[in-house]
C-alpha cells in the first residue's frame, strides 16, 4: 500500500512539531524536576537525585524510592539516616552491620566501600568494632603502648581497650550476653584492609561520634556515640553556582548537562549557562 505524496509531509510535519514541543517542554521545567527531599531528608546542591541537578561528582550516588533515601556504593545500597550541609556528612545505615540488640548472635556482613572515583571519602569521625577476631591472625593490643614500642606499626594494632570496647552504644552496662564477646577497636585505612580484617573476625560494626548541643542550643557542646558509617563529601562551590543560585539574579538552581556534564543554570523557564536573569 502506498502512502500519497501529502499525507506523507503531514506525518512528517507533525512529528517534527511534536519532537520540539516534546523538547521545549522538558528544557523549560528542567528545574522543577529537581527534587528537594526525599523521605524527609533534604537534598541541596551538591546532591541530587534526579540526572542532571546538583553536581556531576555526585551523579548517581544517591536514589530515592518509595520516599527512602540510599546511598549508592560498590558494596551495595545503604539507607541514609541523615544529610549536614553545615558539616558536609551523610549519615548511613548498614542493616548487616552488628548493633547492641543482637547482643552474641552474629550474622553474615560485607566490608563497606566507596567508590574512590567519587569526592566522597570515609569520615575519620567512624570508628569500627570487630568481634572474636583471630588472636593469632589480628594484632590485639592497647593501641598507646604498642605505638610507643611500634611507633612504624601503629596503624596495625586492633585496640581491645577502647573506650567504645567498654561502652557499647545503646548497651545496658550489665548485660551478660557481651561479657563473652572479644572485641578491638580498629581504623582501615582502605577497603582492603577492612576485607582483611573481616576474614579473621566475626563481624564488625561502624560507631560515629555525633556532635550534639553546643552554640545556638541550651545544652553544653559534645559528641556521643551512635551507630552508622559517616560518609564526608565536599561541596565544589563555583562562581558560575553562586551567580546562577543569587536570587538577584533569578534564583537559578545549579545543574549539569547530562550529555558532557557541563556546568547548566536551570531556572523556571528555561535553562542557561549564566543566571536566569
Amino acid at each position: 500500500m502506498k502512502l500519497k505524496m501529502g499525507h506523507s509531509k503531514t506525518c512528517t510535519t507533525q512529528i517534527h512539531a511534536l519532537l520540539i514541543l516534546t523538547i521545549v517542554t522538558l528544557s523549560s521545567s528542567q528545574s522543577s524536576l529537581c527534587r528537594t527531599s526525599c523521605g524527609g531528608i533534604q537534598i541541596n546542591y551538591p546532591l541530587t537525585i534526579d540526572d542532571g541537578c546538583g553536581s556531576p561528582y555526585y551523579r548517581h550516588i544517591l536514589a530515592c524510592t518509595g520516599d527512602v533515601l540510599h546511598l549508592r556504593t560498590p558494596s551495595g545500597r545503604y539507607p541514609v539516616k541523615s544529610i549536614s550541609y553545615s558539616d558536609p556528612h551523610i549519615l548511613v545505615s548498614d542493616p548487616l552491620m552488628w548493633e547492641c540488640k543482637d547482643e552474641d548472635r552474629f550474622r553474615p556482613t560485607r566490608p563497606f566501600s566507596l567508590d574512590s572515583s567519587t569526592h566522597l571519602s570515609l569520615s575519620p569521625q567512624n570508628e569500627y568494632l570487630f568481634f572474636n577476631c583471630s588472636p593469632d591472625k589480628v594484632i590485639m593490643e592497647p593501641r598507646p603502648m604498642f605505638c610507643e614500642r611500634f611507633p612504624d606499626r601503629c596503624d596495625t594494632t586492633c585496640d581491645p581497650a577502647s573506650y567504645l570496647c567498654r561502652h557499647f552504644p545503646q548497651c545496658a552496662p550489665n548485660n551478660k550476653a557481651l561479657r563473652a564477646l572479644s572485641c578491638c577497636s580498629y581504623y582501615p585505612k582502605a577497603t582492603e584492609s577492612l576485607r582483611m580484617m573481616l576474614k579473621h573476625c566475626d563481624t564488625y560494626t561502624s560507631v560515629h561520634w555525633k556532635s550534639v548541643g553546643g552554640l545556638g542550643t541550651s545544652q553544653p557542646y559534645d559528641q556521643v556515640p551512635e551507630y552508622g558509617v559517616r560518609v564526608d563529601f565536599e561541596i565544589p562551590l563555583t562562581v558560575s553556582c553562586l551567580r546562577c543560585q543569587d536570587r538577584a539574579k533569578g534564583g537559578g538552581t545549579c545543574g549539569f548537562d547530562t550529555s558532557n556534564q557541563d556546568f547548566v543554570c536551570l531556572c523556571e523557564e528555561r535553562n542557561v549557562t549564566t543566571y536566569c536573569k
